[in-house]
């Protein structure tokens, strides 16, 4: 598939967590252990950045006009223009995690999980991480807990079905969903990858659902997308990026009909880094005859 470099060198250490916001065009996303948060403008292809104190997990606009980020273990608002950062939550405080990946579910919830400390990159000590579910009136609730990298979501487009991976076991869940309580129930695995696939599929990451009900999951360590049937659990396509470390995938533009996808930097090798000189940039990947599904921004 055509793919080209959107935003070259966006990230010196993780880049994360990219968002789609339709209203401007523009593309949100973190770069996790440089502590800031970006935006890009497809249109005049500007990028502004925000540097904080904390890892940034996580970046969605909400309706008020600020984001929401995953700011170390805690929720916060962040007003772009003015940089003020309002704590709403902490998280785990017994335990040494952070925010990771998050995404709202179609009513405007935000589901974002924690994961362990790395103790070197993608090693963290097992099932200290949670997934927790911020509600439109701002309260919030832990769902799942023993988990180890909280990463990837989606959800069906019946909204029945929310999918969700950790990525030390290697596999995406699914659960059924209520969408009017905002309620998982009956965690089953709908993608296990083989355990012969560490060099090649590496570890599932990001994530992100087209039209078709189709999931593109972004394999760390594996330099590729990868879209499963999550009916099945078969891998049915693949996209190369000239990135190892793929961390993940959103889609954007004008029609839903382009991919992004973010990549690492973190913990690259010089031999890596020459074979991959690109890591740490956002490629868009076009062609793809796919439309995805457009985010969703926090209701609350």
């Amino acid at each position: 598939m055509p793919l080209e470099v959107a935003v070259k060198d966006a990230c010196s250490t993780i880049g994360e967590g990219p968002h789609w916001d339709e209203a401007s065009q523009t593309l949100y996303y973190v770069d996790i252990e440089d502590k800031s948060v970006s935006r890009w403008n497809s249109v005049t292809g500007q990028v502004q950045k925000i540097k904080l104190e904390k890892t940034i997990g996580f970046v969605i606009p909400s309706k008020k006009g600020d984001v929401i980020i995953g700011l170390g273990q805690t929720i916060a608002r962040l007003e772009w223009d003015t940089k003020k950062v309002t704590v709403l939550h902490e998280v785990d405080q017994d335990k040494s995690t952070r925010f990771n990946d998050a995404k709202c579910d179609p009513r405007g919830r935000i589901w974002a999980g924690t994961m362990g400390l790395e103790k070197q990159v993608a090693v963290v000590e097992k099932e200290q991480g949670s997934l927790y579910c911020i509600n439109t009136d701002g309260s919030i609730k832990k769902h799942v807990d023993k988990v180890s990298i909280s990463n990837g979501l989606a959800w069906s487009t019946d909204n029945k079905t929310m999918y969700y991976i950790d990525s030390t076991p290697r596999c995406v869940y699914a659960f059924d969903y209520d969408i009017d309580s905002g309620s998982p129930s009956n965690q089953r695995i709908v993608v296990q990858l083989p355990p012969d696939t560490e060099r090649t599929l590496g570890y599932p990451d990001g994530m992100a659902i087209d039209s078709e009900g189709k999931l593109w999951v972004a394999c760390f360590y594996g330099g590729r997308v990868a879209r499963y049937d999550p009916e099945t659990g078969k891998q049915i396509q693949t996209v190369e990026v000239p990135g190892l470390r793929t961390t993940s995938v959103c889609f954007g533009g004008k029609e839903y009909d382009d991919m992004y996808v973010t990549c690492s930097r973190h913990g690259c090798t010089l031999d890596e880094l020459s074979k991959f000189p690109l890591s740490g940039s956002i490629f868009r990947v076009t062609g793809l005859g796919i439309k995805g599904c457009p985010a969703v921004m926090y209701e609350g």
